[in-house]
């Protein structure tokens, strides 16, 4: 596959708004992604998030009554506006089966010049697609990781079917969500004789499919680096069948590296997490359902943002001041020194299906 080079990502950052100031961190990276987790629960225990051996019946999630109010939340967010962010995605666990989301989707929809996302695992899609396409949701991911019912189910452990996944995708197509993005996590020898039915299931559909590396995320998947289906050997797969041609990054820090089909009939991207790390140019803060602060994926410890956030002295100058001095005093490149085998572990890592992907 000799014609196809990674692109380097594109030297342009995505402009501030007026009057916004981006805070820069240790390794001169600005602030410019919020991903708000609104619940650690999910309907799913794919085997390579929240296996159901941890997460089982027993598994003790947070209660209802101390994940944050959409109104913190929603205050939140519009001082994360103030500091220069510019895009929000609502994350889980299942961010669908926290109650009335598209109430919270409305509130922070208002707030000028952010992009409003969601990821969802398309389970509970169908029902809810249109209410938050009314709410003010602009674009929506998808995880799905086969098409044929058996490998689906070995990979979500869902004991729900394929077809509400593809029903949820339908409706949010119907609903105007368009390009939807389809995220499928690669594992070697599980679904990666999946990756062409993709392809083909998925070209003319306007829709963008992504693959991504098996990643070592929280500490209950047991991943192993030979498991690993790599970025290029998924490319090589595809380009075999459908020549692939490069395309530039849209802006700074985009996670994707993006190429087309030749033939016109789809986009392509991959997420070589793994053997590829984007550290230098991560812009994103994670905040997890009860107000922790956490500044990477695979972090092991967050910052207390709700003590502050529900002080009685509380002020959204003083949110602002702080959250900025976490942001300045990061450093983190987790990816980066894992590939390169000097990271150590400080610390379990946070769960994936806490925090957010």
């Amino acid at each position: 596959m000799s014609d196809i080079h990674r692109i380097p990502l594109s030297s342009l950052l995505r402009p501030v708004r007026a009057g916004a100031t981006a805070p820069l961190d240790r390794l001169q990276r600005p602030l410019r992604d919020l991903r708000i987790s609104v619940t650690d629960r999910c309907n799913f225990r794919c085997t390579y998030c929240m296996p159901r051996e941890r997460f089982g019946r027993d598994h003790a999630f947070l209660p209802r009554e101390a994940l944050l109010s959409f109104e913190e939340i929603s205050r939140v967010a519009k001082v994360f506006a103030d500091l220069g962010v510019e895009k929000i995605r609502l994350t889980g666990g299942e961010p669908l089966l926290r109650k009335d989301l598209p109430k919270l989707v409305e509130m922070l929809a208002g707030i000028p010049g952010i992009e409003l996302t969601m990821t969802t695992n398309g389970g509970l899609l169908a029902r809810h697609a249109q209410s938050l396409r009314d709410a003010g949701l602009q674009r929506i991911t998808v995880s799905l990781d086969a098409l044929d019912e058996a490998t689906f189910q070995r990979m979500s452990d869902s004991e729900r079917p394929l077809a509400e996944v593809l029903a949820g995708i339908e409706a949010a197509d119907a609903a105007g969500f368009r390009p939807l993005k389809i995220n499928m996590v690669v594992k070697r020898g599980v679904n990666d004789h999946a990756i062409l039915d993709m392809v083909r299931h998925f070209r003319h559909s306007g829709h963008i499919l992504r693959f991504i590396e098996y990643m070592d995320v929280g500490e209950s998947n047991a991943w192993r680096m030979n498991e690993v289906m790599t970025a290029s050997d998924i490319l090589a797969r595809i380009h075999a069948e459908y020549p692939l041609a490069p395309i530039a990054a849209n802006y700074s820090g985009e996670v994707a590296q993006r190429y087309r089909l030749l033939d016109g009939s789809a986009e392509i991207g991959v997420i070589a997490s793994v053997t590829q790390a984007f550290c230098s140019s991560c812009t994103r803060l994670r905040l997890s359902p009860e107000g922790k602060l956490f500044s990477c994926l695979f972090a092991t410890q967050g910052h207390d943002l709700i003590t502050r956030l529900r002080s009685p002295q509380s002020n959204d100058a003083a949110l602002a001041a702080w959250i900025a001095s976490v942001w300045r005093a990061r450093q983190d490149r987790y990816s980066e020194l894992r590939g390169s085998g000097t990271h150590s572990a400080q610390g379990e890592k946070i769960e994936m299906s806490y925090i957010g992907g």
